[in-house]
């Protein structure tokens, strides 16, 4: 399982999401201080999530 890191600034695309604002809150916290942004650290754990997903499909073939 790959391990989540937070990631520096990557190229986007805009796209509009809604987040619980304790979500938002969350977030917000874990990237204080550091060179990430609320949507780099989005994307990144989306990125995580779908691997593990992918992992676990291969794992039931």
């Amino acid at each position: 399982m790959k391990k989540f890191k937070i990631p520096n600034v990557p190229p986007t695309t805009n796209k509009c999401v809604r987040f619980p604002n304790d979500v938002i809150e969350e977030v917000e916290k874990a990237i204080e201080g550091t060179n990430c942004t609320f949507s780099a650290f989005v994307i990144e754990a989306v990125k995580v999530a779908l691997e593990n997903l992918k992992e676990e499909s291969e794992e039931n073939e």
